[in-house]
């Protein structure tokens, strides 16, 4: 069991698309809730230069409903990456069981989603700049986590 990746409804399908190559690359779980802001087939995204999602151990959501069942019945703590926590990354204590969630591109995740989030955090960065692609965001958030849970000595 290792940490695993959720992208909330994503926008762009060059993110998304990042996100699952990085869940390949690190032998992660990438986990895609419905509905996208583009068309998600194969072949689009092979067109798009993703050559690794044969290699994503990636599993779709027909809707956060969906996702959210799934994860309540697998015991999985879903920790939410939002401009509107308080709380730094750098504060959080990660676990194995946990799902690093991004929001759309375009608006985030709503209220409610928020508010059902086991955690919610927040990259410090300056109170000037609105927010940082969520690639790259989940990418950092996801190197301490990784960290934090040993992840990085089952790689070679």
């Amino acid at each position: 069991m290792t940490i695993s990746i959720a992208l909330y409804q994503p926008d762009i399908p060059q993110n998304a698309g990042t996100l699952m190559r990085l869940g390949a690359c690190l032998d992660l779980k990438v986990h895609l809730i419905h509905p996208t802001g583009f068309l998600f087939t194969q072949k689009s995204f092979r067109r798009a230069g993703m050559d690794y999602l044969d290699q994503v151990d990636l599993v779709e959501h027909k809707s956060f409903d969906a996702f959210n069942e799934w994860r309540n019945a697998q015991n999985k703590r879903l920790v939410l990456l939002t401009t509107k926590s308080s709380v730094p990354h750098t504060q959080a204590s990660f676990t194995q069981n946990d799902i690093l969630m991004v929001g759309r591109e375009s608006a985030g995740v709503p209220d409610e989603v928020a508010a059902i989030s086991d955690l919610n955090l927040r990259i410090p960065m300056r109170q000037d700049t609105r927010s940082i692609n969520v690639a790259i965001a989940a990418s950092l958030v996801l190197s301490e986590a990784l960290r934090q849970t040993n992840h990085w000595a089952n790689l070679t």
